[in-house]
């Protein structure tokens, strides 16, 4: 039986918990990581993200990406820290973090920097500071980890700055925006092979369609494992 490789987290980006599971099952000892998100919340996710990790032994990343004043944020934190999952996904603001510190129990923080489909110009839209967006999201994965994440989510091609701060000793980077060789880059537009990504210092990656929209789904989770060299 093949030991499946963490550093891969496959993303359930499908409607519903039924759908999910379905895809867990055609994925089978291939991937031992999933990422479930907002999507599929109203869908039954939590709940999927429960029977996958008690019945079936997976890890979980759920992906919220939680914002709100800091007594919503713990008391958010607190509730999810209950079910025994992985990584759970807040917004890097300095307030956001330390309120999912004091909350998490096993849980580890990952801090979203700046989205992978955003640009410079959806930035200056939303009023976000004026900069390059490496040197933006190097900041922002700084002063997370200062207030306490224990990781941070961001695009490939930032890993490395990040992994070059000294706080990030120890802390973890989890990087969507990957797509394997010669795979559509869909709405990401920061992105990286899976190899580069790993390269560059991401501990985790995470891809969705490439994998759920492929023909043969394991053999497509197993070519990007593959391809971490």
């Amino acid at each position: 039986m093949p030991t499946p490789d963490d550093r891969l987290i496959v993303a359930l980006d499908v409607p519903n918990a039924l759908q999910g599971l379905e895809l867990t099952e055609r994925l089978g000892d291939s991937v031992s990581f999933y990422k479930i998100g907002l999507g599929m919340l109203t869908g039954g996710g939590l709940a999927l993200a429960n029977e996958l990790k008690g019945e079936h032994g997976k890890r979980i990343f759920l992906d919220m990406k939680l914002f709100d004043i800091g007594a919503t944020v713990e008391a958010a934190v607190r509730g999810l820290a209950q079910f025994d999952l992985d990584f759970l996904t807040v917004h890097g603001d300095p307030h956001v973090v330390r309120a999912a510190a004091q909350a998490k129990g096993d849980l580890k923080i990952l801090a979203v920097t700046i989205l992978t489909s955003l640009d410079r110009a959806e930035l200056d839209a939303g009023l976000i500071v004026p900069g390059d967006i490496p040197d933006l999201v190097q900041t922002r994965a700084a002063r997370a980890f200062e207030a306490g994440a224990d990781g941070v989510i961001a695009s490939p091609q930032e890993a490395a700055l990040i992994r070059a701060l000294p706080e990030a000793e120890g802390r973890l980077i989890v990087t969507p925006g990957v797509r394997p060789a010669g795979a559509a880059l869909g709405d990401q537009k920061r992105v990286m092979t899976p190899g580069e990504a790993i390269a560059a210092g991401a501990d985790h990656i995470v891809v969705g369609r490439p994998v759920h929209t492929a023909a043969d789904p394991r053999g497509a989770a197993e070519a990007i494992v593959a391809e971490f060299g």
